[in-house]
């Protein structure tokens, strides 16, 4: 197969359908987790948001939503850090996939401080919700250019401190990477397939600078992490 990463796909992955639901979907849902935690991409966010908390209080409540939650693993992942440093976070997970929502409940159901909000992020009542910090971890990349526009706008006023986000890395040996992780963790069908179009509807680093430039982002860092990760911080302070 030919693999073409100059420009970014459009094509529709199967996560996509906020009607989805079932065990192939928590599978999916664990694996990505899983893989995450493994490939270091929750130290990545966690390192993005830590930069936000110097010389900030930490008895002061600290808002922090995560917009495409998932299972929620990031805000437990937060918690249990908020938990052994003394930080009073408040976790929001925002997912507009409902089955997913109920999942993320059941899983956080021993942590008091993580709530789930079921919401379409271009609903009008997205727009109104406010947070010191929004996360976006390997969720930009299903939007199309102008819907991430639209999006990064939102975040950016909404926000107090900032944005961090975590995204991929578009690029062939990524592609090829992935399809050995593929066999290596046993993917289903569906994991295998989203996870091949979600590198292809990745980004390059001079994307994430055009983005920057049209939103006239004063204050923003991109760094490239293994594994072929990007961490965008977008600041306000």
């Amino acid at each position: 197969m030919n693999v073409n990463t100059k420009y970014r796909s459009n094509a529709p992955e199967i996560m996509d359908d906020f009607s989805l639901e079932g065990e192939e979907l928590r599978d999916a849902l664990n694996k990505i987790a899983k893989i995450n935690q493994l490939l270091g991409g929750n130290k990545l966010t966690l390192d993005g948001i830590k930069q936000f908390l110097k010389n900030n209080p930490t008895n002061e409540e600290i808002t922090i939503v995560d917009i495409g939650c998932g299972n929620g693993d990031m805000l437990r992942t937060l918690a249990d850090f908020a938990n052994e440093k003394g930080y009073n976070f408040n976790l929001i997970g925002i997912d507009a996939n409902a089955y997913t929502i109920k999942y993320a409940e059941n899983l956080s159901k021993d942590y008091s401080n993580i709530s789930y909000e079921c919401k379409d992020i271009f609903d009008v009542s997205f727009r109104e919700l406010e947070y010191d910090i929004a996360l976006c971890t390997l969720t930009l990349h299903h939007f199309k250019d102008d819907e991430i526009i639209y999006l990064l706008n939102i975040l950016n006023r909404q926000s107090k401190f900032g944005i961090v986000i975590n995204d991929l890395h578009r690029s062939i040996l990524a592609y090829k990477l992935f399809k050995v992780l593929c066999s290596v963790f046993k993917l289903n069908k569906m994991s295998e397939q989203d996870g091949l179009v979600s590198i292809l509807r990745g980004f390059k680093k001079e994307d994430l600078i055009k983005f920057s430039k049209k939103l006239n982002f004063k204050k923003y860092t991109i760094q490239w992490k293994w594994a072929f990760r990007y961490q965008w911080i977008i600041s306000k302070r």
